[in-house]
């Protein structure tokens, strides 16, 4: 799949000063594993490659997610909300872990009243992985 005339006309990067809010949700499971942005550019890369690859507001880069890790996405599905500003994409995660913490989804911390507690799963110790 491309980056077609038809799909730039229904995603609306200039509301988000060009960028849209990317949704990765387990293709199987339905967990949710991660948000991040896309800009046009890593929308169309992820059109090309069937990977994942999002705009990182903190690198200011194109970030191929498991650039590092290996923990790609395989991008199964791709939604279009309503307002064409949210994409959801439905993946494979390679290797079982989304998030930089070696955590399976970033959405590990779990608010329990006035308490919060780490009900994640570790997958992978992000000191061995990442080297910092």
């Amino acid at each position: 799949m491309t980056l077609n005339r038809e799909l730039k006309g229904l995603v609306d990067f200039a509301k988000g000063d060009g960028l849209v809010t990317a949704i990765a949700q387990d293709a199987t499971s339905g967990e949710i594993l991660m948000v991040a942005n896309m800009n046009e550019e890593s929308l169309a890369r992820t059109l090309e490659l069937g990977e994942a690859v999002y705009w990182s507001r903190s690198r200011r880069r194109l970030w191929h997610k498991g650039e590092e890790s290996g923990n790609v996405q395989r991008v199964k599905e791709l939604y279009l909300d309503c307002d064409g500003d949210v994409l959801l994409m439905k993946v494979e995660q390679m290797g079982g872990a989304a998030c930089h913490t070696g955590k399976r989804s970033c959405f590990f911390r779990r608010l329990e009243g006035e308490r919060v507690r780490d009900v994640g799963v570790q997958v992978f110790d992000p000191r061995e992985v990442y080297k910092k």
